[in-house]
């Protein structure tokens, strides 16, 4: 570093500005070259990442198309199915004997998210926006273990939480509606026409240096008197082959609390409806860039959410059918609010309250770290050999992004 400082110091005793610049420019001409080199060799090879530390069974290259056969997982459909009781409704004296996908252990983890009694650190606002049709809060959080976990309030005007639940549940719209167009493939692995119980496998398109990514979501909805609590997460399937391309991500964790609330407009009225989401995943790829990766997407991936659902629930009043998706979501199970109480007063740790206001940051120092953070994400992407190196790039990278703290 002191090396470093003392050339820039040598830099500036130049006599003229033509000089400085010059100087800086040869000073800083074997960086850019990297990250040219970087972007160039990253667009036309994407990285496996740490796929060779797993023991990934590769797909015949002859096959053609990467979707996987429901035939493959025949049996599977029924799986989850075979093991469930008759859905009857449930209170506090009642304990649940589950061995689904989804259990009520997530349903309580789900409750416990919603009345912020998890125990976890405290939740920093990082985005505060409002839209005549919706309003959109959003906080996160860095636990000690784990990738960083978010929480986002979205309010829609003149939408019930009937429709907002098979909106959101409805992969097939998804894709064809393209509000998130970052879902590619979509396909139902097992379900239960009894509790509602779905597993699906998701393909999620990712930046051009970075390989799609492949999810296996287990999922299920609970009732609580017109409330629902919609739970999504990675289960494991081993049975389902792996694959370099795409790769699995097995950490993943997308909830919802939806609920009628009143209308922003202050009729008294309770024509909008909450969606309380929270999200968490591990992409396979520094947590750092993937921070920064949400902040500067998120907004972008948020404002399409509205208008998707206007143009479903358009296509639901001209009688448009439901899919399999949305006939699933109408499959749930009801719970009673002491059950749910109960739930809460099992939680003895509650969290730190919801701060507000996230500290702002000066422009000024924002722009070289992204910079440098940038070339390391280039740089670690393009050079394919295993993890050390990339941790080696990012921790010189982080080093330097410190600087001028």
């Amino acid at each position: 570093m002191a090396l470093i400082m003392d050339a820039l110091i040598e830099i500036l005793k130049k006599p003229t500005i033509g000089d400085i610049v010059s100087e800086l420019a040869m000073f800083a001409a074997p960086l850019w070259i990297a990250v040219f080199v970087g972007l160039v060799v990253g667009w036309s090879w994407r990285p496996r990442w740490a796929a060779d530390l797993v023991d990934v069974q590769r797909g015949n290259s002859n096959s053609g198309s990467s979707l996987l056969r429901l035939d493959n997982f025949k049996g599977l459909a029924s799986s989850s199915c075979e093991r469930e009781e008759k859905v009857v409704e449930i209170s506090a004296q009642v304990v649940e004997k589950e061995e689904r996908a989804v259990t009520s252990e997530d349903l309580k983890h789900l409750f416990q998210l919603v009345e912020v009694t998890d125990g976890g650190p405290a939740w920093q606002q990082m985005m505060n926006k409002t839209m005549p049709g919706f309003a959109y809060r959003a906080w996160k959080r860095e636990p000690e273990t784990g990738p960083p976990q978010y929480r986002s309030s979205t309010i829609f005007e003149d939408a019930t939480p009937e429709m907002v639940r098979d909106f959101f549940w409805d992969d097939e719209f998804r894709t064809s509606n393209r509000w998130d167009d970052m879902l590619l493939q979509h396909t139902m692995l097992e379900e239960c026409g009894k509790t509602g119980t779905m597993v699906v496998r998701w393909v999620r398109k990712f930046p051009f240096f970075c390989s799609d990514r492949e999810y296996v979501i287990g999922r299920r909805i609970w009732n609580a008197g017109g409330t629902y609590y919609c739970v999504t997460k990675g289960v494991p399937r081993p049975m389902i082959p792996r694959h370099s391309k795409p790769r699995r991500v097995d950490l993943y964790y997308s909830s919802w609390c939806i609920r009628a609330v009143e209308s922003r407009r202050g009729d008294g009225q309770m024509t909008a409806c909450e969606v309380l989401l929270f999200h968490h995943e591990d992409m396979g790829i520094p947590w750092e860039i993937a921070k920064l990766g949400v902040r500067q997407g998120m907004w972008g991936c948020v404002r399409k959410i509205e208008p998707g659902l206007r143009d479903y629930q358009s296509a639901r009043s001209q009688g448009q059918p439901q899919s399999k998706y949305a006939s699933m979501a109408n499959i749930n199970t009801k719970v009673h609010t002491d059950y749910l109480k109960s739930l809460e007063g099992s939680s003895k740790e509650s969290s730190e309250e919801i701060v507000e206001v996230e500290k702002k940051k000066t422009c000024g120092n924002n722009l070289p770290k992204f910079l440098i953070v940038g070339g390391a994400v280039i740089a670690a992407c393009s050079i394919d050999r295993g993890l050390l190196t990339k941790a080696v790039i990012f921790g010189v990278a982080r080093r330097f992004g410190k600087l001028g703290r």
